[in-house]
């Protein structure tokens, strides 16, 4: 694959990826803290599971009122296709209590009390138990907050390596040394390439899975 490839392809999908980054940004205006916290549960979810999958497990969960108050038992059952799912379970209800004020979840004014996306991601990787930096990185893109942040999962380190940016895929979790080299690395292709970070995320997204979802 040629970067002149991914720039006729993006010429191609290039206002469907504004629709939806655009969509992203209003999501965080328009929503409540409970819509909110559920795209953080949905990134929390993710991780060797399908995105599609994740996203159906969440909706279940807040149709059954089970997102916000349900128990870990509760919680569990629903997460259905999820790999993990105990693991991931207890996710949920730490990250409930980490944003829980006054009984009622708060997020949205945490995540607004940052001066940049890099300090609300090192905050979120620091404090949300279960989430890396790919995750944080998801999370904060999904809510409009992520423009200068790589989401390194499986489908951009691909890519990333039929491009020649980086030279393997790393077999192994990516320690926050690794991320911010593969980052920066990314960052600089973006630039080089005209085609802006987020936009390349998005774009190598909907190269393997033939859409653009979240």
């Amino acid at each position: 694959m040629l970067p002149r490839e991914i720039k006729e392809l993006y010429e191609m999908r290039k206002s469907d990826i504004e629709r939806r980054l655009k969509e992203f940004k209003e999501l965080f205006e328009n929503s409540n803290d409970d819509r909110i916290f559920a795209e953080l549960i949905f990134c929390l979810l993710t991780p060797q599971s399908k995105a599609k999958i994740c996203w159906k497990v969440v909706e279940n969960l807040m149709e059954k009122d089970l997102l916000i108050h349900g128990s870990y038992e509760q919680v569990l059952r629903e997460l259905k296709g999820v790999r993990f799912k105990k693991n991931k379970a207890k996710y949920i209800i730490e990250a409930r209590k980490t944003f829980t004020r006054e009984n009622e979840i708060r997020i949205k004014s945490v995540i607004s009390s940052f001066s940049d996306s890099k300090k609300a991601r090192e905050w979120l990787v620091k404090n949300v138990k279960g989430m890396g930096y790919k995750e944080a990185s998801h999370f904060l893109r999904n809510i409009g907050f992520g423009e200068d942040l790589a989401i390194l999962d499986r489908h951009i380190l691909k890519n990333l390596r039929l491009l020649r940016v980086i030279e393997d895929i790393p077999k192994k979790t990516l320690t926050k040394k690794r991320y911010m080299e593969i980052e920066n690395k990314m960052r600089e292709f973006s630039r080089d390439i005209g085609i802006p970070l987020s936009h390349l995320d998005l774009l190598f997204w909907s190269k393997e899975t033939g859409e653009i979802f979240k």
